[in-house]
């Protein structure tokens, strides 16, 4: 059976059980409809108390993966089993994941509720509108393009230059054609004539502060603090002085609360905030995470796409804003994709290939040398497949002893929570044997030329980094405006280690380009762009919107 089905034959049951598991009473959720909920900011409020206090709060393990192939890896698959794996051996567990943005599930890699028997539910509804989030982020979004534009058309009192306008409309779909625009067009009463841009929900800076914010005073301050573009005068505008902050922050009442939903096996999961781990930091929300913390012995989060991109920004973004800190990491792999990594074709990868198996092992080796430079010791997720034969899973194992980590077979999409049981009691042990010494990969008092310089080299493993064009003398700027102690979002190919996609493998040695940077003044971080990364996706030649189709009854199918 494919997800979907598999999703559709489960019977859930009513959202309100399934939260009361972790101390969740009726009174603490506002309902969407019997299986979805979000829970009240009182409630939250005082999970966010309890889990500042870290005696309280649970063990935090991450999951991640080695760079991502078209062979597959099923990063949430494995974060899905582990915690109900992890409830199977009598831990009380509780999954905190992102929620899937429609560009993927309308494109190409498909949402992010799981797969087989380790999915949560009820997933149409999580991978399409949901609870309405990531609706809310694009129009308060757009709320602030329109107010920007009509300030300038209404007398531009604050002098903006129309030429400086920084500030970016968002759609949550893959739509290259709006990438660069021109707007405005037409008489005098339809705006000012300007260069303008699109990029996708997941991308922006509001999606950013809603996962970084912890109140709606927080998230009014940072919205206030969003940098829109420069005055004649060449001195930089802030939204805040719009004085329209409130409207924004009122579109996003409810959506700065997270969203609580089931496992097929009925167990607690926080689903909350989407950005994507290439172009955006990549982590659920804090106010998800401390939710689950509160609630939770064990808390098991991911972070998008590989090791380098989402770990590393969960650890030094989310873990330093959120005074949070992983007691384990989980690094998924394939032996199919390790072998994709040691140059095997896609339509290969059935045959058995120890010799490719460890020439590809180099991409996991060096995912694990960079979670080690955080202090965090880490566990090898093997997801088996089929066709994995007896000597591949012995050369694998081999290879990670000999490399300070374990690994363990899991099977969390043919079995479930059965099938990671295994990887329960082993993460669960790490988690437990107090090995972690977490710390940031940098300190906030390194410029930001070197914060990047040091994820490049050390993370990415080039030979150095090279700043194109004013890229520099932009960083510099933002210091001089006391912006010198934000940490760095590098967006890049999630293809790869490095910045170029045909780069697989363990690339070394070569030259990092930084193209642009961009001030996210509200989040709290600065942006470097990579080679030719780009902010808003396109669709590919066969889309998965081709396969997506819907009955008389409003039963969908062709949804992975």
């Amino acid at each position: 059976m494919t997800d979907i089905e598999i999703a559709q034959k489960n019977v859930m049951v009513p959202v309100a059980e399934v939260a009361a598991k972790i101390g969740i009473s009726q009174e603490d959720l506002e309902m969407y409809g019997p299986y979805k909920a979000k829970i009240t900011m009182k409630k939250l409020r005082e999970f966010q108390a309890k889990a500042s206090d870290p005696s309280k709060r649970g063990k935090l393990i991450l999951v991640t993966a080695i760079t991502p192939t078209p062979a597959g890896e099923g990063k949430s698959t494995v974060s899905i089993g582990l915690g109900d794996g992890l409830r199977k051996i009598g831990k009380n567990a509780v999954i905190a994941l992102r929620e899937p943005s429609l560009g993927p599930c309308f494109g190409v890699k498909g949402g992010a509720c799981g797969g087989g028997y380790a999915q949560i539910v009820p997933m149409e509804d999580i991978n399409l509108h949901f609870t309405g989030d990531i609706h809310a982020i694009s129009i308060a979004n757009n709320l602030i393009a329109a107010l920007i534009d009509n300030h300038i058309q209404q007398g531009n009192q604050l002098g903006i230059d129309p030429r400086t306008v920084t500030w970016k409309r968002c759609v949550d779909l893959n739509d290259r054609q709006l990438r660069n625009i021109v707007s405005g067009l037409g008489a005098r009463t339809d705006g000012t004539p300007r260069e303008d841009h699109f990029q996708i929900t997941v991308a922006s800076e509001i999606m950013a502060i809603i996962c970084l914010s912890r109140s709606i005073s927080d998230l009014k301050e940072r919205i206030s603090n969003i940098i829109i573009g420069k005055n004649y005068n060449r001195q930089d505008v802030k939204f805040g002085e719009l004085k329209c902050t409130g409207a924004v922050a009122a579109l996003l009442k409810d959506a700065i609360r997270p969203n609580i939903v089931q496992t097929l096996e009925k167990n607690p999961v926080f689903v909350h905030g989407g950005p994507f781990a290439n172009i955006a930091h990549g982590c659920n929300s804090i106010n998800a995470t401390l939710s689950a913390l509160a609630t939770g012995d064990y808390v098991v989060t991911e972070a998008g796409f590989a090791a380098d991109l989402g770990a590393e920004k969960f650890m030094d973004i989310k873990c330093r804003v959120g005074g949070i800190a992983p007691s384990a990491v989980v690094i998924v792999a394939t032996i199919r994709a390790l072998k994709m990594h040691g140059g095997v074709a896609k339509t290969e990868l059935s045959t058995p290939n120890t010799e490719a198996l460890k020439k590809g092992f180099e991409n996991l080796k060096a995912h694990l040398d960079n979670i080690s430079k955080f202090g965090v010791p880490a566990v090898v997720a093997v997801n088996k497949f089929i066709t994995d034969t007896d000597d591949e899973i012995a050369l694998l194992e081999k290879l990670c002893k000999e490399n300070g980590s374990v690994a363990v077979l899991t099977e969390g999409w043919g079995k479930g929570g059965d099938g990671a049981i295994e990887l329960a009691k082993v993460v669960a042990e790490v988690a437990d044997s107090g090995k972690a010494n977490f710390h940031c990969l940098y300190e906030d008092d390194l410029s930001l030329d070197k914060k990047i310089e040091k994820i490049a080299t050390e993370i990415y493993h080039a030979s150095r980094v090279e700043f194109q064009g004013s890229a520099l003398k932009k960083l510099k700027d933002y210091e001089a405006m006391g912006y010198g102690k934000l940490p760095v979002c590098i967006a890049k190919t999630q293809n790869s280690i490095s910045h170029d996609p045909k780069l697989i493998g363990s690339p070394r040695g070569y030259v990092f380009p930084v193209r642009d940077v961009q001030l996210y003044s509200g989040a709290g971080f600065v942006v470097a762009l990579a080679g030719d990364i780009m902010t808003m996706p396109g669709l590919p030649k066969a889309p998965a919107a081709l396969e997506i189709d819907v009955d008389d009854d409003g039963v969908i199918s062709g949804l992975f």
